[in-house]
């Protein structure tokens, strides 16, 4: 089984994420305003997890006004492209019809993927999904364990894809065995550190 991140690894969205937490952060007022590369740090995390990631010494009263304002953006304020990646889908089909279960474990909010996959037609390729709004955020190994009980593979059997390094700690977290790919967050030097058992740099190789 293929296990993929989501905001990356199968979707360009990187950039109407950050722009949305800078939007976010000016918005609520009181928050830092950080550099487009330390917003990146967050992805992949749920959104309570990066706010503390972010702003760790911010009021968590200030929570609910930050999430509000990110999610307004995000959905629907926020006109930076977001889409998947190119050939993403096609890779997908080809390797469901090479017989591979695919699944997704996300920091996404599970209406947030949910839509995400309405929009790019992609619901129906995966056997099974996880959001980090209904189980532990990564790098917590809940996550990998919940899909593996659902579709009852086992974990020697399964292979996490990613391209933070907090989808490989979570890999590592699950006793799973991990794969990084460098056209999202991270690049191959720090992807390298977890010892995936290989760094992807296209979605070709992924196939082959």
């Amino acid at each position: 089984m293929l296990i993929f991140d989501w905001d990356g690894t199968v979707m360009d969205s990187i950039g109407r994420i950050v722009s949305s937490l800078d939007a976010a952060a000016r918005l609520t007022g009181q928050l830092p305003i950080l550099p487009p590369e330390r917003l990146q740090t967050m992805i992949g995390l749920s959104l309570e997890k990066g706010y503390q990631l972010l702003y760790p010494d911010a009021d968590p009263a200030w929570y609910g006004d930050w999430i509000h304002h990110y999610r307004q953006q995000f959905v629907h304020d926020n006109p930076t492209p977001c889409q998947l990646f190119p050939g993403v889908k096609d890779t997908l089909l080809s390797l469901k019809a090479q017989g591979f279960e695919l699944a997704v474990a996300t920091g996404k909010s599970r209406a947030g993927l949910d839509r995400a996959m309405m929009e790019t037609g992609t619901q129906d390729l995966f056997a099974a999904t996880r959001c980090a709004d209904e189980t532990a955020s990564k790098p917590d190994p809940k996550m990998l364990e919940e899909v593996l009980v659902q579709t009852g593979i086992s974990r020697d059997k399964a292979l996490m894809i990613g391209d933070t390094g907090h989808d490989m700690q979570l890999a590592i977290n699950a006793g799973m065995a991990r794969l990084a790919v460098t056209w999202g967050v991270e690049e191959s030097a720090s992807l390298s550190t977890f010892e995936p058992v290989a760094v992807l740099n296209s979605l070709n190789e992924l196939v082959s």
